[in-house]
């Protein structure tokens, strides 16, 4: 375990101001333009890395990995929209929900309760109180993005008993770059003219997909699911460090609170659930979800997980 939890927080760093680096690319790729790079060129890296052999693939196989596509598509596209004109620490925290609940549904404690009604109370927060800076439509699409987050780590479930090891991840990405073309080819075209903008939706991919995945698939070999559950968990406070660093929004107390109140819901459940039937050495899981058996982590720390 000596550096793995230290991993962890990196690659929880590195996904959200990945995410805040590509939201400085909207003004000249627009939010689906920058999807559409970044999807794609992870696709492009991870293949090269991970050399899929799809022609042993079954058909149930590749029916998962396009579905798990298409929800990777619904989570970067509607939370780019939400980007937009939400906070980043307030879409990572609304979106949470999906995955939250993923979680929650899977264990049947008194306990989870508690949990549900934590992370409820947050969400509520910025339904009821969202301010000026928090439009409702933006909390929205936010809430969408975490219905497609909570399919992802079922579909990513269902992919990682039909094909061992990585080699769906850039399968589903390419998917993921398919259906987001004829919403972000308009912006994208823009490196034509600018190829410079090429690099930073490079390193935006670089920051939220391929680095993260790289980490995780090391330390998922050797790090209790608990303990990388309760680290990634810290997801929502990371995407609010990175919002106010990289683009200076400042949160108020309302959107702290809740944030709050996620975050402590996510590691609670992660930590009641993991704790009861922690396999010694989890499998090592494909970003963006990570989930290969969905007995082993079904949610349990995508509960904890944003976005890909």
């Amino acid at each position: 375990m000596s550096g793995a939890p230290l991993l962890v927080l990196v690659s929880v760093a590195s996904i959200q101001f990945g995410q805040a680096v590509g939201r400085t690319l909207f003004d000249d790729l627009g939010a689906t333009g920058v999807v559409l790079l970044r999807v794609s060129i992870a696709a492009l890296v991870l293949a090269v890395v991970t050399r899929p052999r799809v022609r042993s693939w079954p058909r149930a196989a590749w029916r998962a990995a396009g579905l798990l596509g298409v929800a990777v598509a619904g989570l970067n596209l509607l939370s780019a929209l939400a980007l937009r004109t939400v906070p980043l620490g307030v879409v990572v925290t609304v979106s949470f929900l999906g995955p939250l609940t993923v979680s929650l549904v899977q264990t049947r404690r008194l306990l989870d309760l508690l949990w549900a009604l934590l992370a409820g109370a947050g969400v509520a927060l910025l339904w009821w109180h969202p301010g000026a800076a928090v439009p409702l439509g933006g909390l929205v699409l936010a809430g969408l993005a975490g219905i497609c987050g909570a399919g992802y780590i079922l579909l990513t479930a269902r992919l990682g008993g039909l094909v061992p090891g990585a080699g769906g991840l850039p399968v589903s990405l390419t998917v993921a770059a398919l259906v987001a073309l004829p919403f972000g080819a308009g912006g994208a075209g823009a490196v034509v003219e600018r190829p410079a903008l090429l690099l930073g939706a490079g390193a935006v991919a670089l920051l939220q997909t391929v680095l993260p995945y790289v980490l995780e698939l090391s330390v998922l070999r050797r790090l209790p699911t608990r303990v990388f559950g309760i680290l990634a968990s810290l997801n929502p406070a990371a995407a609010a460090i990175a919002g106010l660093i990289v683009l200076d929004q400042r949160l108020g107390p309302v959107e702290i609170a809740a944030l709050g109140l996620v975050t402590l819901a996510s590691g609670g459940v992660t930590l009641i659930r993991a704790g009861s039937s922690e396999p010694p050495v989890p499998s090592p899981r494909s970003r963006p979800s990570h989930g290969s058996r969905a007995s082993d982590t079904g949610a349990g720390p995508r509960c904890c997980r944003r976005r890909s």
